[in-house]
């Protein structure tokens, strides 16, 4: 489906229709590729429309985005039994319509499980149709399937949409006056998704399906549920003022025994959703650690950021949704300068990472010397610039890494599980540590009896957690600039031929 059937031969998309000219064929599924990225259940960037018109809380709102999150990053271990299932033409017409389906129901409703699940399925349909798409242009994109090359251009869909879509939400807001907007208008795209793959495409496959046996499924259910409960307990902590709620300590008792289930599930199996053998790999922890260190360095927009610009500052949501547009920017330029790094210059790839990491930190150290009252926000675009360029660095750098750590057959199971990491999990924890240690600090500089006002309290607390931040990252990037090692091969490891994973499959499903 993706290419011939046959390796080595030249780039064909053989579902296409012959009335479809070749040239635009890959741009068509880039197209669809960058609407489904833009896709979801709830949009972070009408956050304030929906509260405002709604009985929902801000927690209740992040939940609802925050299942989508997780959404997305469980189809990785299931996405090779679809392809070899289903054709590409059922598959993309599914999750379009899933997704448009979703959007509008989310417009209807304002239960909030109901709205998580919903936003949890589009998540989860939406990875599926950007993988379709994406895992046909391969060839495409990269004619020797070169990972180095194919990742940074796929992260620049991917990450580059994160922020496109609340700028777009933000400028939908705007002008029709309702977060309503941004669920029509992508429900609208979806289902012109879904029509134009009716006309464009025909069912063809390059082999015969495959069943859908020895898949999972409660696995996954239960390594959703515990991402789920740990996102609650991190997004609702404040709320419930962690252990002195009730709710609080409800679900926290729930964690221990989803754990011991989703991993008892695990070992005792034949086949398992996330198998043991993909957690044995011995460089996965520091991989899992980096991914962490990313991730918190990443949380302090999600919280001190958005408590300057918003709390202090007063800057409305279109005034803000201009930092998204130097967001996409620094994605593209992190992507491309991975791919120059790793392809045409050749150099270490630890030292990739520390100029990711330096970016990183300086978007730390900038802004703590630049929260201050009255500022303008045109001093915030350098900073956030800085940080989606390390961001994207180290994103697409260890994902590379990710493909020539871990075999095929395990890849997709640690796309999961770094996932846990990035995708909701741990940005989650990170926020809510954010969260809370910026209450405790307001709330002790407050007991100094400083003759401070509540918003210069503020700006006192935040530049606190912006100087302890600028510490933990200094120490990090001293990290690494002291490992001097090549953690990866100067020629990276190339994904099979999918008529070699349908044989995999194959032979998979018949010893099981």
């Amino acid at each position: 489906m993706a290419g011939p059937p046959m390796p080595g031969g030249p780039f064909t998309m053989p579902m296409m229709n012959g009335f479809v000219p070749k040239k635009i064929q890959p741009w068509i599924y880039v197209l669809f590729a960058f609407a489904f990225q833009l896709s979801g259940g709830m949009y972070a960037g009408a956050l304030a429309n929906v509260m405002g018109d709604t009985c929902l809380m801000r927690e209740d709102v992040m939940m609802i985005v925050l299942c989508g999150v997780i959404g997305v990053n469980m189809p990785f271990p299931l996405l090779f039994r679809f392809k070899f299932r289903f054709t590409n033409r059922q598959l993309l017409f599914t999750a379009a319509v899933v997704v448009g389906v979703c959007n509008v129901l989310c417009t209807v409703t304002e239960c909030v499980p109901v709205l998580c699940l919903l936003s949890y399925i589009a998540g989860f349909f939406k990875l599926c149709g950007t993988f379709e798409c994406m895992s046909n242009i391969q060839l495409w994109m990269t004619p020797k399937r070169d990972f180095a090359i194919f990742f940074p251009l796929l992260y620049c869909i991917v990450l580059g949409n994160m922020s496109l879509s609340p700028w777009l939400t933000a400028q939908f807001v705007y002008v029709f006056q309702g977060w309503q907007a941004m669920n029509m208008f992508m429900a609208a795209v979806m289902f012109a998704i879904a029509l134009a793959v009716r006309v464009l495409t025909h069912d063809f496959r390059f082999m015969k399906p495959l069943p859908l046996f020895a898949v999972d499924w409660l696995g996954c259910l239960l390594w959703s549920a515990l991402a789920v409960e740990v996102v609650f307990l991190f997004n609702y902590g404040e709320f419930y003022n962690w252990w002195d709620g009730r709710v609080f300590r409800i679900v926290a008792c729930m964690v221990p025994p989803t754990a011991w289930f989703a991993v008892q599930r695990m070992r005792h199996i034949r086949h398992p959703y996330i198998e043991p053998g993909a957690w044995r790999y011995k460089r996965l922890v520091p991989l899992l650690a980096l991914f962490a260190v990313v991730e918190l360095i990443n949380s302090t927009p999600k919280v001190l950021q958005n408590a300057f610009t918003g709390g202090t500052l007063h800057f409305g949501a279109t005034t803000t949704a201009a930092l998204y547009i130097v967001e996409w920017v620094g994605v593209l330029s992190g992507c491309m300068f991975v791919m120059l790094w790793v392809k045409v210059f050749r150099l270490k790839f630890t030292r990739l990472l520390a100029l990711g990491m330096a970016a990183m930190l300086a978007y730390e150290v900038l802004m703590y010397f630049s929260v201050s009252p009255g500022l303008n926000i045109e001093r915030l675009y350098l900073p956030v610039w800085c940080r989606m360029f390390g961001v994207a660095i180290f994103f697409t750098a260890l994902t590379i890494y990710l493909e020539e750590l871990m075999p095929f057959r395990h890849f997709f199971m640690g796309l999961t599980m770094l996932g846990f990491i990035r995708n909701g999990v741990v940005e989650t924890v990170c926020s809510g540590i954010y969260s809370f240690s910026l209450r405790r600090l307001l709330a002790d500089n407050a007991a100094r009896g400083w003759p401070f006002d509540p918003a210069q309290l503020s700006l006192v607390g935040i530049k606190q957690l912006f100087g302890v931040t600028c510490i933990i990252g200094t120490a990090i990037l001293f990290v690494f600039l002291l490992w001097d090692v090549q953690p990866i091969r100067a020629t990276m490891r190339r994904m099979p031929y999918w008529n070699v994973v349908g044989r995999m499959l194959k032979k998979a499903i018949a010893r099981r």
